[in-house]
């Protein structure tokens, strides 16, 4: 009984740690996100139906696929090249920004 707390208290450890590792800055977000707006608008929402809108979207999917890009494990020719410089922070924040902006 004592192995199942523990893994479980550690399981759970884990699992906030995750959590607030992903907890960026959204004004540094915002700064950043200006390279961004050009696509997907300066809300969030894109003007073109091929580009995605980001108000609104949780900040974990957005730290998932900027680093997909960022990575290589998702690519495409306009995205990968603009997550390639990202580091971890500018991905966090940047998802902080847009998780902020609210569904529009």
């Amino acid at each position: 009984m004592k192995n199942i707390t523990l893994i479980v208290a550690t399981v759970a450890l884990v699992g906030a740690a995750s959590v607030a590792s992903a907890a960026g800055d959204a004004n540094a977000g915002k700064a950043k996100f200006a390279t961004c707006s050009g696509c997907h608008g300066p809300q969030g929402v894109s003007n073109n139906p091929l580009w995605p809108n980001l108000a609104g979207q949780k900040d974990a999917y957005i730290v998932k696929q900027l680093k997909a890009f960022r990575d290589g494990g998702r690519t495409d020719p306009l995205m990968t090249p603009m997550a390639k410089p990202l580091s971890d922070t500018d991905i966090a924040n940047l998802a902080a920004y847009v998780s902020s902006l609210g569904c529009k």
